[in-house]
């Protein structure tokens, strides 16, 4: 008698695990099936004129700076026999998880949400759409800010003219996807916050009090994740920053 209903929900699970496994996997196809479009999404932010450098140069132009960004060309190079088609599925893999996020959300959610109380359905359905809101914004700022200024600043700095960067296929995705994955962890601060502050460790007056201080760690782990410039620190630090604040109002609207 007690383990029928444990059966039933290891059957549901089962279902639910099948439904996201089909999914991921049909996705992950169409992904492997488009490879000339996929890849050239994504080496583009390695070109010199990337979208980011254009509309850089667009709003200089507009305020009576001509600075214009010189031009760089860099090839990748593979390195081993089965590198590129390992890379191919590898992006195939993970660009299939992003994509299928929203879809997997609402299985694991209809899982989940018959038990639990009212209270805690009625924040945890927007609390997930916040989730994948906000790391998708940090994926897309990575893509369109972090990355292409990381890449061109380690990918045409040299130590001396004689040495020269032949950078791998590898070391481009695998950088792309870390970079990535940072910054969408990173965009969970809203988020984190508010748990903490549910559970009484964190209060809105200490994150205002501590505003420098929050914006010294910020400026550090901008300056770990983002090549060595100033304009690339700032750029980061920036948006992060206006995260702490909004996450300040999310844990004093939380107190009310």
């Amino acid at each position: 008698m007690h383990k029928a209903p444990f059966i039933e929900h290891l059957e549901v699970m089962r279902r639910m695990l099948l439904r996201i496994f089909a999914v991921l996997m049909g996705l992950m196809m169409i992904i492997f099936w488009f490879k000339e479009e996929v890849f050239k999404i994504l080496l583009a932010p390695k070109e010199h004129n990337f979208v980011t450098y254009r509309l850089i140069e667009r709003l200089l132009h507009r305020m009576g700076n001509d600075f214009v960004f010189e031009p760089y060309h860099l090839d990748l190079i593979n390195t081993q026999l089965s590198g590129q088609f390992m890379e191919h599925l590898s992006i195939s893999f993970y660009l299939g998880c992003m994509i299928a996020s929203p879809y997997i959300l609402f299985e694991i959610l209809g899982f989940v949400t018959p038990a639990l109380y009212e209270k805690e359905r009625r924040y945890l359905v927007p609390t997930s759409l916040l989730i994948l809101l906000l790391f998708s914004i940090g994926a897309v700022m990575n893509y369109f800010v972090l990355f292409p200024i990381s890449f061109r600043f380690l990918g045409t700095y040299q130590v001396t003219e004689s040495v020269h960067n032949m950078i791998t296929l590898e070391s481009y995705t695998s950088t792309f996807i870390t970079l990535t994955l940072s910054m969408g962890l990173i965009f969970q601060l809203p988020i984190l916050s508010f748990f903490l502050s549910k559970i009484g460790i964190l209060k809105s007056s200490f994150m205002q009090q501590y505003r420098k201080h929050a914006l010294v760690a910020i400026m550090i782990v901008a300056a770990i994740i983002t090549p060595p410039d100033v304009f690339t620190l700032v750029l980061v630090t920036f948006p992060l920053y206006l995260l702490y604040e909004f996450s300040i109002l999310v844990v004093s609207r939380t107190e009310n």
